[in-house]
C-alpha cells in the first residue's frame, strides 16, 4: 500500500505544491481588503502568515520521521516546503514592518525590547541562509557543509514555535500544542540507540 502511495507521490511535480500553498496568499489579502479578517485586519494578516509558515516548517521537519516509521518518502517536497515557509516568514515580516509598525525607530524598539519580537527575528535571520542555498548549485558548491549548515532549520523552527508561545496573551491551548509537535517530531529525527549486543 505505501509502494503504491509513493509511486503516486513520484509522480506528483514540486510546482503544483508551490501553487496549493501560495494560494492562501491572495485569499487573504482579499479577505483583509473586504473586511474578511476582523476589526484589525493587519494583526490578523500578520498572525494568519505567520502561522501558515509555522506549519510549513512542521511539515518540513516531519519529512524524515514519516520515512523512517509510516515508509511514507516526501523527501522530494522538502526544498519547497522550505521555501514556501520562507516566502511566508517573509511576507509575515512585510507585513509586521510596513502595516504593523512602519516606523523605523520603532522597529528596531521592539526588537531589542520585546521578547517574542527578538526571537522571531532570530528564527528569520536563520531562515535566509537556508532560502539562499537552497538550490543545486549552493549543493555542489558547500559540499558535506550543506547538510550542516541546514541543521539551522531545527533552530529556526524551534524559535517559530517560542515565538508564537510568548506572543499569544494569556495561556493558549494551541501555541503549546505547536510546540509540543515541534519538540516531538525533532525527539523522532534522534538516531536509534543501538541495542548493546549481549557477550
Amino acid at each position: 500500500m505505501m509502494d503504491r502511495v509513493n509511486g503516486l507521490v513520484r509522480k506528483l511535480p514540486t510546482w503544483v505544491v508551490y501553487i496549493l500553498c501560495l494560494l492562501p496568499v491572495p485569499w487573504l489579502l482579499y479577505l483583509a481588503q473586504t473586511g474578511g479578517l476582523g476589526v484589525e485586519p493587519i494583526k490578523a494578516l500578520e498572525h494568519e502568515l505567520g502561522q501558515i509558515a509555522l506549519k510549513l516548517l512542521v511539515a518540513g521537519l516531519a519529512i524524515t520521521p514519516l520515512r523512517r516509521y509510516a515508509g511514507l518518502n516526501l523527501i522530494k517536497f522538502r526544498r519547497c516546503l522550505g521555501l514556501l515557509a520562507f516566502i511566508y516568514v517573509s511576507l509575515h515580516l512585510v507585513v509586521w514592518l510596513v502595516l504593523d509598525v512602519g516606523i523605523p525607530s520603532q522597529i528596531w524598539a521592539d526588537i531589542i525590547k520585546r521578547p517574542y519580537v527578538t526571537i522571531g527575528m532570530a528564527g528569520f535571520l536563520c531562515l535566509v541562509p537556508l532560502a539562499a542555498t537552497s538550490n543545486n548549485y549552493a549543493i555542489r558548491k558547500l559540499g558535506p557543509k550543506w547538510r550542516t549548515l541546514h541543521k539551522l532549520t531545527y533552530l529556526a523552527v524551534i524559535l517559530g514555535g517560542v515565538h508564537f508561545v510568548w506572543l499569544v496573551k494569556g495561556f493558549q491551548l494551541e501555541p503549546l500544542i505547536y510546540m509540543a509537535v515541534i519538540l516531538g517530531l525533532l525527539a523522532l529525527r534522534l538516531p536509534k540507540r543501538r541495542k548493546r549486543q549481549s557477550i
